[in-house]
């Protein structure tokens, strides 16, 4: 994976505005905070969260996969107020699950998940080389 950025252009903190790669792909669902009984790991978005990195991590090894494979992340959000008063807590859990790998990433505001209790849901693409 090779992050984009125009000359001139400062560097984004936490993700990158894009990135270039060539492998396989692997593309995950919209993945929430659920243990694996399907019980939701916390109530609150920062719990959500780090359970969801697991869980995507989980996911990935499946076809040798890692999260420096990870060029691209969809991040929906019930609450933007929630996310960003817990962007500290969000940078901290993300750096110790993902590394230093800061792919290009989107967060949207949306009115509600299809699962009841859910505060974030996020989709993932990753890209390992052949």
């Amino acid at each position: 994976m090779r992050p984009l950025l125009p000359p001139g252009w400062p560097r984004p903190k936490g993700y990158s505005n894009a990135v270039s790669a060539i492998g396989r792909l692997i593309f995950t669902a919209g993945i929430i905070g659920w243990d694996e009984e399907e019980r939701l790991a916390a109530p609150d978005l920062v719990g959500q969260f780090r359970q969801i990195l697991l869980n995507t991590l989980a996911i990935l090894a499946q076809d040798g996969a890692g999260p420096q494979h990870v060029v691209r992340m969809t991040w929906y959000v019930v609450d933007i107020d929630e996310y960003r008063s817990g962007l500290a807590e969000i940078g901290a859990i993300y750096k110790a699950i993902m590394g230093r790998n800061f792919p290009a990433m989107a967060v949207v505001e949306i009115g509600a998940l299809v699962e009841p209790g859910a505060r974030i849901e996020i989709e993932t693409t990753a890209v390992v080389p052949e």
